[in-house]
């Protein structure tokens, strides 16, 4: 790409990854097709989609509708085999609903994206107490259920979001009552949440830190439209803040990003909310703007790399805490290729805001550190080249093509297609 371009015009936000791929794995809760709508056509759905279909299920996805049909049998398989799981960690939200149809899953332990530690403890301990029992063997988890699920109160140690979707596919099928204490609230549970009570379960509590789950004995197939991609929302906003452009998010929900645009307005920014989305108009030159990441409704982690990003192009010095991944800062050592004046210590990034970064080749390492490139050679002198794309296909859906309908000069010179082993 060759730095310069004014981002302008309008983008539409799809359905969250976020929210999509677990909406996916509960659909293993009732037999028969789960039709989910407004669907991203990113490289996760398609790894997810493998993953249901080895899983013993019908998928058909429509790519350029957005639309996902899956067909669960009676008795799905209960092993999510390694290959697919080490591609996308978002792979271990079978392990709640596998575990609740089928009394038994084996799961790969994950991979996925390279921003730090992200145990599995808080699912292991909280699924125990509906009577799981769980164990390592060759590379799986091997979770057992022989007499069924007993509901339980359940307290986590932190708001994992992970965690907390285990335990609700779980718990909607359990004998008794679940409570999940301290348990996450970001949008993409609250989605979770309205589908699964569509199909039929009992739970209240949505969009709080305690959910209460009454087991039922079977659950229903629905059709559901997915919450929009408040991350991919914020990632238009920040480029336009980044660009000193002006861009209408379209299908952008200024609720899920309260505190994202209040930050983008102390930027300079100007944010106006619209009938269907918002407008971010960027200044020419961005204030600095200090940030800590926390669990929703905090600042999202996910956004932290384009904080960098911005500050780093910004007027003054700013600090960037970063409390839930240790390794997110690995996309420091990226952009100061591209000038970028960025010191660490510990889980914190003092930045100092430079006119303006200089092209150099760069490497992506997860989705949100890609796509922060990106964004930070959009603003760099002379053409930078972002390698490592295939992370960014995994959150973004043809961002170059997008791009270039905005105004930017972004060339992809491949186009890595995931191939199944």
């Amino acid at each position: 790409m060759v730095g310069g371009a004014r981002l302008e015009g309008s983008v539409r936000v799809p359905g969250a990854k976020n929210s999509v791929l677990k909406l996916m794995a509960a659909a293993l809760l009732a037999e028969g097709t789960t039709t989910l709508v407004d669907v991203p056509d990113i490289l996760d759905v398609r790894i997810m989609a493998e993953l249901l279909r080895r899983l013993g299920c019908e998928v058909h996805h429509d790519r350029v509708g957005g639309v996902v049909s899956i067909r669960v049998p009676g008795t799905p398989s209960h092993r999510a085999d390694y290959e697919l799981v080490r591609a996308m960690r978002a792979s271990i939200c079978v392990l709640g609903p596998l575990v609740a149809r089928c009394g038994r899953a084996e799961v790969a332990l994950p991979g996925g994206d390279a921003i730090g530690s992200r145990g599995l403890d808080l699912h292991v301990t909280g699924l125990g107490a509906l009577g799981v029992t769980i164990g390592v063997d060759h590379g799986y988890l091997v979770a057992e259920a022989a007499t069924g699920l007993l509901g339980a109160t359940v307290r986590l140690e932190f708001p994992s979001v992970g965690a907390t979707e285990n335990l609700l596919t779980a718990a909607v099928l359990a004998r008794g009552t679940t409570v999940i204490d301290n348990a996450a609230r970001e949008p993409e549970i609250v989605d979770l949440c309205r589908m699964l009570r569509r199909m039929g379960a009992r739970l209240d509590g949505i969009g709080t830190s305690t959910l209460r789950i009454e087991g039922v004995d079977r659950l229903g197939p629905v059709e559901h439209r997915v919450v929009p991609d408040r991350i991919v929302a914020g990632t238009w906003a920040f480029a336009a803040a980044v660009t000193g452009g002006d861009l209408e998010i379209r299908n952008g929900e200024t609720g899920h990003l309260g505190m994202v645009l209040d930050k983008l307005e102390t930027s300079g920014s100007v944010v106006s909310v619209l009938p269907d989305g918002f407008r971010v108009t960027g200044p020419k030159r961005p204030r600095a703007i200090d940030v800590a990441t926390l669990p929703y409704p905090g600042f999202p982690t996910d956004l932290q790399p384009f904080v960098i990003t911005l500050d780093a192009v910004s007027d003054g010095a700013a600090m960037v805490t970063e409390n839930l991944f240790e390794a997110r800062f690995r996309f420091v050592q990226e952009i100061a290729r591209l000038g970028a004046q960025v010191k660490v210590d510990g889980h914190h990034a003092l930045v100092h805001g430079v006119p303006r970064l200089s092209a150099a080749p760069v490497e992506a390492s997860d989705i949100r550190a890609g796509a922060a490139l990106v964004l930070a050679g959009l603003v760099a002198e002379g053409e930078t080249v972002v390698a490592g794309v295939q992370h960014i296909d995994r959150g973004y859906a043809a961002m170059d093509v997008v791009l270039r309908g905005l105004g930017a000069e972004v060339t992809r010179t491949t186009l890595p297609e995931y191939t199944y082993p």
